[in-house]
């Protein structure tokens, strides 16, 4: 029987802006093709050179079981508790990183908070840690090993997805196909595997890993995608029974609901450690928020209609579907109502306040989010106003963040004030709200009837968007290509640049070491079940053409920029991606709810991050837990990496051991006696003990 005939990966190579001169194409599976993923050999993820997810494909040298695996046990952790860690999980990001991976790295941390009880720490001498380094390929080990354990984020896995991917090893999790029942959902085409890797594709009994009792999980970001270990990539080796699938699995955007339901069981978690409160308000309760008794009117809990449908269902479902609704249309200008949430008690210090909200008013109507806080004698009464939104004839569906910064216990306050109820026939309406303790996103890009464009748009047409600040000060902009360019017709691409601004004069140019993040929003109610499409890069000096001295595109745009008359500003030169997203990606889940795209964008200064191993264990190696063969090929990365700081500072050598500076590298004088000397890399091994031991006197 012939395998199902899947859509290639790559349906026409990339133009050579983006490939460089890099081989041909090598393209991960259809999902990951079609969250913008392509494959430049000897290129990494880089804009401008092909990002890349990752290949399931060998690394040389490194025996990794099912591809990313290192060093098996007998059990996962899913099933032995001994094996699970204690939270919080101590962490090192190791110097090798690149500076995008450690970003990226944090913000992975940052999502397993919103979406569980997991909670990661910097190491401060624990026996078990995780040592984030750069390494080739992405791989990690299995469960807490007790001794500290190495997880690689090589080039091309500085993405959000792939690190929770291998963080869910280090947690535990086996892929998601080596379930016992896996030959009942997907098919595996063992004559399509490349020699000697047949071995990835076993699958395990009920005794080595549990399920939790949940279903096969298609959309798994544990799951393989349909060419992994391929012998040609053109050749399937996983399909799934279901075909509509095909297209799913190996998805590595971020957490399906089933992987978050047995993280969260594994964990005993209650709620996520971040996510304080959310509301879709298809519940009556409308989830404990309460009318103010001191206004004048009331919010009202509408169900969707023909003039207004809700956000969360968009208007398709008969019997559900509600939404907040202040009506502007009657009564006089200024009366106001006010919805507020029950009492909050937060963790940190920073929250965001999130929600939907549409305007179908008079222009004069104003919607005002306040926050309520403790007044210092345990009543929460102190009211201080955080943003003012106003009326306007835009009738879509709107994103809106609100920063806030509150220690104590506190309440957040909807508030409606009416404008002239003679130019109102509607109101204002607000729908799926959600307030976690993690920053706002720094800029918001609303591009309403995003299918028209999809379908009329002509090859090389392009949207600018508005210029926004980051929190330093520093202008800038994206530019959208809705058909991604030559080679990338079925993709839409995404770039940045930098435009001049009012703050040009006083900032620090070049603008290097910052970090760019481009999110297309899975705009689903709930953010626990979001799979955004997350792209980020960093503007290092390894963003200029080898040999070239040319920091222009991240000079001042005042000076190198091209002006725009459109703007009244400089732009900058473009550096993402023509493959950000391909159109049949686009078109799933909710990232066009209501036709609307929204880009979400940051970009925030990473230098802090250059130098992050300062308490770098002083017995830790790179090779740790690695086969000796391994340990040998990674001697020269090792060299390159503590040759960014003194190498004997601290001192590596044990035993008393005294350690040289050789060409950049620690060499340990080891210590020696008329009874014994210690010998090894960094003499911890006594070599006298170690030869007793052999002859069998301290046996026992």
């Amino acid at each position: 029987m012939a395998a199902p005939a899947l859509p290639l990966p790559c349906a026409a190579p990339q133009s050579p802006r983006f490939c460089g001169r890099a081989r041909p194409e090598r393209c991960a599976s259809r999902a990951e093709a079609e969250a913008g993923v392509l494959r430049c050999p000897g290129s990494g993820a880089r804009p401008g050179v092909g990002f890349v997810f990752v290949w399931d494909v060998p690394v040389a040298g490194l025996n990794l079981f099912e591809g990313d695996i290192l060093l098996p046990r007998s059990r996962s952790a899913l099933r032995s508790e001994n094996l699970r860690w204690k939270l919080p999980i101590p962490f090192i990001l190791h110097n090798s990183l690149d500076l995008n991976a450690k970003g990226v790295i944090l913000k992975a941390f940052e999502g397993f908070g919103l979406k569980s009880c997991v909670q990661f720490k910097p190491y401060e001498g624990e026996s078990s840690f995780i040592m984030f380094q750069k390494s080739e390929g992405c791989w990690s080990s299995l469960g807490d090993l007790k001794t500290g354990q190495n997880l690689s984020v090589g080039e091309g896995c500085d993405n959000k997805g792939t690190v929770s991917h291998e963080i869910l090893h280090a947690l535990g999790f086996y892929h998601e196909q080596a379930r016992t029942d896996r030959d009942d959902y997907i098919k595996i085409w063992w004559d399509h595997i490349l020699p000697d890797q047949a071995f990835n594709f076993q699958k395990y009994s009920n005794d080595h890993l549990t399920d939790f009792n949940t279903p096969y999980d298609y959309e798994s970001i544990m799951h393989y995608g349909p060419f992994s270990f391929s012998k040609n990539k053109s050749l399937p080796t996983v399909t799934a029974n279901i075909h509509e699938f095909n297209g799913v699995i190996g998805q590595r955007l971020d957490f399906s609901s089933t992987d978050l339901q047995r993280l969260n069981q594994m964990h005993n978690c209650t709620r996520p450690l971040t996510l304080l409160d959310q509301c879709d308000f298809e519940s009556a309760d409308i989830c404990g928020l309460v009318q103010d008794l001191r206004d004048e009117v009331d919010w009202t809990r509408e169900k969707s209609n023909f003039e207004n449908r809700d956000h969360t269902l968009g208007g398709k479902c008969n019997d559900s579907g509600y939404f907040m609704f202040f009506n502007t249309s009657y009564g006089e200008a200024g009366e106001t109502a006010i919805l507020k949430s029950r009492i909050l008690t937060p963790r940190r210090m920073q929250q965001c306040l999130q929600f939907f909200f549409k305007t179908t008013g008079s222009p004069d109507d104003k919607l005002v989010i306040w926050v309520m806080k403790d007044d210092s004698s345990g009543t929460i009464r102190k009211l201080v106003k955080l943003q003012t939104f106003q009326g306007e004839s835009d009738q879509n569906w709107k994103i809106a963040h609100v920063p806030i910064r509150v220690r104590e216990r506190f309440r957040y306050l909807f508030q409606g004030q009416k404008g002239r109820t003679d130019l109102s026939s509607g109101g204002i309406l607000i729908d799926d709200v959600t307030l976690s303790e993690t920053r706002c996103p720094n800029a918001v890009w609303h591009i309403n009837n995003f299918t028209h464009l999809l379908n009329t748009a002509a090859p090389g047409d392009t949207m600018l968007s508005p210029r926004f600040y980051s929190p330093e000060g520093y202008a800038y902009g994206l530019t959208l290509r809705v058909l991604g360019g030559s080679g990338s017709e079925t993709y839409t691409g995404i770039s940045f640049h930098l435009t001049s601004g009012e703050n040009d004069g006083v900032l620090e140019w070049p603008a290097l070491n910052r970090q760019a993040t481009i999110t297309i929003l899975d705009q689903h109610a709930d953010v626990r079940k979001r799979l955004s499409i997350e792209r980020s890069f960093t503007t290092e000096g390894t963003r200029v053409p080898k040999g070239k001295i040319d920091t222009s595109r991240w000079g001042n745009p005042s000076i190198h920029g091209k002006f725009d008359p459109v703007c009244n500003c400089s732009r900058g030169k473009n550096w993402g991606w023509s493959n950000f997203a391909t159109h049949e990606l686009l078109r799933q889940r909710n990232y066009l709810k209501n036709d609307v795209l929204v880009i979400l964008v940051d970009f925030e200064d990473l230098t802090h991050l250059k130098d992050t191993e300062r308490s770098l264990p002083q017995t830790w190696h790179r090779s740790h837990n690695l086969p000796p063969a391994r340990r040998k090929r990674l001697a020269p990365l090792e060299d390159s990496a503590t040759a960014l700081s003194e190498p004997c500072d601290p001192n590596p050598c044990q035993n008393d051991g005294v350690c040289v500076s050789d060409h950049e590298r620690a060499d340990c004088r080891c210590a020696t006696s008329q009874i014994f000397f210690y010998t090894g890399e960094r003499c911890q091994v006594p070599l006298g003990w170690w030869e007793q031991m052999q002859n069998g006197y301290l046996r026992k």
